[in-house]
């Protein structure tokens, strides 16, 4: 029998916590969290309410090899905070470029934990990227100055669909060119 060895995304430290690949006992958490209608809202994809096993799906799509999205978890253990404090992913798009997304438990926010994990990320760069984009909904300024922070440049307005919303939301579209 040939087993084959799942590609996960590589661990990146920070000071305050770890970036690691996503475990199936996260499940309990993530649905804690996402499931939060502030943490739905302020995303693209993340439904509300949660439906029940959503999750566990979750797990499964992230932990699944020759995905087009690395995902990693906000991981405190190594300082004494929580197991997850949120999750980052890339995105691969074509041409070395990657989109970044980001979202973080409400009793994290206004720690920067959000502006470690994404600036960890872009000094990483995992994915070898040449450029990283990402979007901020214009009702969350926090998140667009996380990514500011990082060195992300505003490139323009548009619009997302958030799931949880059930509507199409303004947008702020954000670059960072790597070298």
């Amino acid at each position: 029998m040939i087993q084959e060895k799942i590609a996960a995304p590589v661990e990146i430290t920070t000071d305050r916590f770890t970036l690691r690949p996503v475990r199936k006992s996260d499940a309990g958490l993530f649905a804690l969290y996402a499931g939060d209608k502030r943490v739905a809202e302020a995303t693209q994809g993340i439904p509300h309410p949660l439906p029940p096993g959503a999750a566990e799906a979750f797990c499964t799509r992230a932990m699944t090899a020759g995905s087009e999205e690395d995902i990693w978890v906000m991981d405190g253990t190594r300082s004494g905070l929580p197991e997850v404090l949120g999750v980052i992913s890339l995105k691969k798009m074509d041409r070395g470029q990657s989109e970044v997304a980001f979202w973080v438990a409400p009793a994290f926010w206004n720690h920067g934990i959000a502006s470690e994990a994404v600036q960890a990320l872009v000094n990483a760069n995992p994915q070898k990227n040449c450029t990283m984009f990402a979007e901020a909904f214009q009702d969350n300024p926090g998140s667009a100055r996380v990514l500011t922070n990082a060195g992300f440049q505003y490139l323009g307005d548009a619009e997302s669909h958030s799931v949880a919303r059930g509507e199409n939301v303004p947008t702020w579209t954000y670059i960072r060119k790597l070298d």
